[in-house]
């Protein structure tokens, strides 16, 4: 089984997190997000992986290293320019074969069970499928006997949302343009419109978290710890004063220093951070090699 995680976005919504570090390689619990669903997607079966690649590319193709660290093949793609989801599957024409393929957002976090969803795809005979939701606010796709009638930006309590995962059989592809940037979303409405059927597998009961927002992505930690029963994690080589504490719920990367009197309290710290003695951190990310001292605390304040 083949699956192309995309992971080529700006990550504009972050606030700052994304400007020296992609939203796929951002930490949840000490972890890089796109590692949790690369491991996500073995659990299924996926060893041959694609990914598209373009804001600080570099990080994730040294980080990925052609699988070797996960004991699979993955094939990275760098964009020049961003091709939007629909160019990025078209420009991995030659690496899907003949089955149909597994097609995942890098910034969504499930526990999503794929074996049925793929097997519901299979059995169904379309050309693609979409695995839903009900979670609003986000409810923008109308549905009518498994199928999709509708995708717009109407949200309405009788629609489902997206959750950023298609299972899509190789056909689709001369469907799309056959170069530059294209929405996948758009290309399904064209199938719709034309009569061809697009799949709806509606998910319930499980785990759902878009780590699209700030405050997103502080759930997404949080809820990991609570999986791992754990309420905090430290990483390797860190130097954690006897007198500091972790309240609540905590993560610290590799390398962190915490000196005597500190507080970490419902906060994520990534690789490489210090903190002085007697400050205190609350509701906060701090991003990798940050020195935190109580002047830098005050200009925050």
């Amino acid at each position: 089984m083949k699956a192309l995680i995309l992971a080529a976005g700006l990550g504009t919504r972050m606030k700052g997190l994304t400007e020296k570090r992609p939203k796929a390689l951002m930490p949840i619990a000490n972890r890089p997000v796109i590692a949790r669903n690369i491991e996500y997607l073995m659990s299924f079966g996926v060893r041959h992986f694609a990914v598209n690649a373009h804001h600080h590319h570099v990080q994730i193709v040294e980080y990925l290293n052609g699988g070797i660290p996960f004991g699979v093949e993955i094939d990275v793609r760098v964009e020049k320019d961003i091709l939007g989801t629909g160019g990025a599957i078209k420009n991995f024409s030659d690496f899907f074969g003949d089955d149909p393929f597994i097609v995942l957002n890098a910034d969504i976090l499930t526990d999503i069970d794929l074996e049925k969803a793929y097997n519901c795809h299979v059995n169904s005979g379309k050309i693609a499928t979409m695995i839903l939701h009900d979670y609003e606010p986000f409810n923008q796709i109308m549905i009518r006997d498994s199928h999709i009638i509708d995708i717009s930006r109407q949200k309405s309590p009788e629609r489902l949302a997206f959750t950023g995962i298609h299972i899509i059989s190789p056909d689709i592809l001369s469907y799309m343009p056959e170069s530059g940037y294209s929405d996948i979303i758009d290309c399904y409405n064209r199938l719709i419109r034309s009569g061809k059927a697009i799949g709806a597998y509606v998910s319930e009961r499980h785990y759902w978290r878009d780590i699209g927002t700030p405050e997103s992505y502080i759930a997404a930690n949080r809820e990991r710890l609570e999986f791992e029963n754990r309420s905090f994690i430290v990483g390797h080589d860190s130097e954690i004063a006897l007198s500091a504490s972790f309240t609540g719920w905590a993560a610290a990367g590799r390398g962190a220093v915490l000196e005597d009197g500190v507080e970490v309290k419902r906060s994520i710290l990534w690789d490489n951070v210090t903190v002085k003695k007697g400050v205190k951190i609350t509701d906060s990310v701090v991003t990798s090699l940050k020195v935190i001292d109580h002047d830098l605390m005050k200009e925050i304040l």
